[in-house]
């Protein structure tokens, strides 16, 4: 990535910008653009922004670039007034409740948020839109990240692609999906240039740790039970984080509005391998008496586990250009790495 991207541009607004692959996509844009980071948020449980001021501050980045608005897309209906307040040229859209765990406990919210709160910003960003002179309109991007899990499940064989058939089989992925088609609709009906990205099962620093990678790193350090769902053998493609954001600006910048890419990282893995290369790297980086493979306890499977996903990310690879920089095992290791070296951070989101 270079600063050449985004010189058309001035303001971005990024939804979700507290949230792991948001502060990724903030942190990037700080450090290679001159755009200024509108990063709005209503600061849910997994929110961080230390990581983004920590930036700020360790690379001298001017203040000026940078402002967070705690706001809520689903509660409060004045979005419409901020946008025409902060002016973006550029909406990145990443607010959304995304644990599936979570969605089956609790479903509501993840309508109200993914749902709800990604049609009150629609409208208000059109409405925007259709208010700007003709040369911003054209180069005005609204960018919605989502996930290759709206496509529901694979069997053995086979690849997720941009023609998909949508089949989602949680809560969650339902209400993505929802936001998907929402996203479509808007674009097709009044024209609103927008970019749509479904990426697969992102991984690396400061991911909140509930998820797969992290919560084993976690527990596996406390010496406690590693927690696996039935047998370990369902499938996910992993995708480094930074390789995500690498997709992210290539697609904004470049993709012409109506595009559609699925992106994965070629990293499909089934979960007990995971957690045993988890398992192997810190036997070797920080070594106890017993393997840590010792500590994966097999627990009852999740309500309608999806059994494997994968993505075929040809097209995107041949129309911009973008390719996964980080192999699986290496992006791990500088995961479990940083882990290791920030123990303090995971103790803070569980204190």
């Amino acid at each position: 990535m270079n600063n050449l991207f985004f010189k058309d541009h001035k303001k971005a607004l990024i939804t979700g910008g507290a949230g792991f692959i948001g502060g990724a996509l903030i942190r990037r844009l700080l450090k290679d653009t001159e755009l200024k980071i509108f990063n709005l948020d209503k600061l849910g449980y997994a929110s961080d922004l230390k990581n983004i001021e920590n930036l700020i501050k360790s690379d001298n980045i001017s203040r000026d670039k940078y402002e967070f608005i705690k706001f809520n897309l689903c509660e409060d209906k004045k979005i419409h007034d901020l946008i025409n307040k902060i002016k973006p040229d550029l909406i990145f859209h990443l607010a959304a409740e995304s644990h599936v765990d979570r969605s089956i406990e609790g479903p509501e919210v993840f309508i109200n948020s993914n749902i709800n709160g990604t049609f009150n910003l629609l409208e208000a960003t059109r409405l925007y839109w259709e208010g700007l002179p003709e040369k911003k309109q054209k180069k005005f991007r609204f960018h919605h990240i989502s996930t290759d899990e709206v496509f529901g499940s694979l069997s053995t064989k086979g690849f997720f692609t941009e023609n998909s058939n949508y089949a989602p089989r949680s809560p969650y992925s339902a209400s993505k999906a929802a936001s998907d088609h929402l996203v479509n609709a808007w674009h097709h009906t009044y024209g609103l240039p927008v970019i749509l990205t479904n990426c697969s099962n992102n991984f690396g620093p400061f991911q909140y740790p509930e998820k797969l990678i992290p919560l084993a790193i976690r527990m596996a350090l406390r010496g406690l039970p590693i927690p696996m769902y039935a047998n370990g053998q369902n499938v996910r493609d992993w995708l480094f984080v930074e390789d995500h954001i690498d997709a992210l600006i290539l697609a904004a910048s470049l993709a012409k509005p109506g595009s559609n890419y699925c992106v994965g990282g070629f990293g499909e893995r089934t979960n007990i391998s995971v957690l045993l290369s988890i398992c192997s790297i810190l036997d070797e980086m920080r070594p106890r008496k017993n393997p840590y493979k010792n500590l994966i306890q097999s627990v009852s499977d999740r309500p309608g586990h999806d059994k494997r996903y994968a993505i075929d990310s040809s097209l995107i690879q041949k129309e911009l250009g973008w390719t996964p920089n980080y192999k699986f095992e290496d992006a791990l290791k500088i995961t479990v790495d940083w882990y290791l070296r920030n123990s303090e951070w995971s103790k803070e989101k569980f204190a």
